[in-house]
């Protein structure tokens, strides 16, 4: 019985939507940050990296910073910047990405359901990153960037969410990417009923992207509880922040590796060593992407090839059975001595928005060889997720990005 609620949203004055919107904090480091920020004095980046307003050298984990973060916004919600609506309600949140869209429902999720894994994840997570929101969120009092999840298709808040966006949205702008967003609000009672007893009617819900997100604000929540043993568990604290997609409406891009070196292998007793796993086809200069569950693409040495996983390496295990399993148990671990890639410096990770010309670029720089992989589909996420197991590192990356500042929910 899944609780998904509305909430009263801290939300941009009208007209300053595009000027607040900004990408998730992880998605920069401090220096490219402070870039980001220049000449945006409304940027949610600032608030969300507040070392940006302190000189360079400033620790970001410091707490003049997250105090920082805090006072700017509070200044910016006392000065009208952003407004809060008057009673709880569910928003409709659209993005189109070339032409695709995707529509999901901004509401908050129960700290509750994530603990009982109601709410299901396929990551583990890191202490250090769940520390530093954390802090954010516990000084802000507020949580800023919405969690990513998924549920499988349900028929009633599908109508529900058409009906709303039969309406004029409240929201409508592209951002610098070519992102375009939309967004709506549901505040009829009726409507809101119909939505919130569909999910209690729902046993499985997914953590999509934003694990550390996630987890930071559960803590945040059970620190409130220990803070306040009276609680009553309809206190804000007790919910956090998300976006919920529907599974058929989501799209995972590949996310794929590159290696900075053969090892004890020459570019021919590497080929010829693949041939016990894979069957191998030259594609030559132009790269051919994998069609389908089990290829995988390769750049080595000015040449692409096309790898097809031989019957006998391919499992049914939730995770054996991953693409992104079957390259790290039979090439980069065997082959490469990789048995880490998180902590393995020989490795890295490319997300599929920045195309193939960026695995070529890799290669021709600073690495040898390059893996173009077939995406993860969303049942392979959600089979892990249901089998209580967790995805290999950088398995999936999704596409377009959820926006911070648009939704903000107080926990004061």
């Amino acid at each position: 019985m899944a609780v998904i609620r509305p909430f009263q949203g801290i939300r941009p004055k009208k007209g300053l939507e595009s000027q607040i919107a900004a990408l998730p904090y992880d998605v920069y480091n401090t220096e490219e940050a402070r870039k980001e920020v220049e000449g945006k004095p409304y940027s949610f980046l600032n608030i969300d990296r507040a070392e940006t307003q302190f000189p360079e050298g400033t620790d970001p984990y410091s707490d003049e910073v997250y105090e920082k973060a805090r006072d700017m916004f509070r200044e910016q919600v006392s000065e009208g910047i952003y407004v809060t609506d008057e009673k709880p309600v569910y928003y409709v949140y659209e993005l189109i990405m070339d032409g695709r869209s995707q529509t999901g429902l901004v509401a908050c999720a129960s700290i509750d359901d994530y603990q009982n894994e109601i709410i299901k994840k396929h990551e583990n997570t890191r202490a250090d990153k769940e520390e530093d929101r954390i802090r954010h969120v516990g000084t802000m009092e507020a949580q800023t960037g919405p969690i990513f999840l998924a549920y499988r298709f349900e028929e009633n808040i599908d109508r529900e969410i058409k009906k709303a966006k039969a309406e004029a949205p409240l929201y409508d702008f592209t951002s610098e990417d070519g992102i375009t967003h939309k967004v709506w609000i549901i505040s009829d009672e009726k409507s809101i009923d119909v939505i919130r007893n569909a999910f209690a009617g729902m046993k499985d819900i997914y953590i999509a992207d934003g694990h550390h997100r996630c987890a930071s604000a559960v803590k945040v929540g059970l620190k409130k509880r220990e803070a306040n043993p009276g609680y009553t568990g309809e206190e804000e604290f007790n919910y956090f922040l998300s976006v919920l997609f529907p599974d058929e409406q989501l799209m995972i891009m590949d996310y794929n590796r590159v290696v900075k070196d053969l090892g004890e292998y020459t570019d021919e007793s590497f080929i010829e060593a693949l041939k016990d796993v894979f069957e191998i086809k030259t594609v030559g200069t132009n790269p051919e992407k994998p069609s389908s569950k089990g290829e995988i693409a390769m750049f080595l040495s000015d040449c692409w090839y096309l790898l097809k996983v031989k019957d006998a390496f391919k499992s049914d295990d939730p995770i054996k059975g991953l693409d992104v399993s079957v390259l790290q148990d039979y090439v980069l671990n065997p082959m490469f001595h990789i048995e880490d890639p998180k902590t393995d410096k020989r490795i890295d990770f490319v997300g599929g928005i920045r195309g193939y010309s960026e695995l070529e670029r890799r290669v021709h720089t600073d690495c040898r060889v390059a893996f173009g992989m077939y995406p993860t589909s969303i049942n392979e996420l959600f089979a892990v997720a249901d089998a209580h197991l967790l995805m290999p590192p950088k398995s999936t990356w999704f596409e377009p990005k959820l926006r911070s500042g648009l939704f903000i929910h107080s926990i004061r």
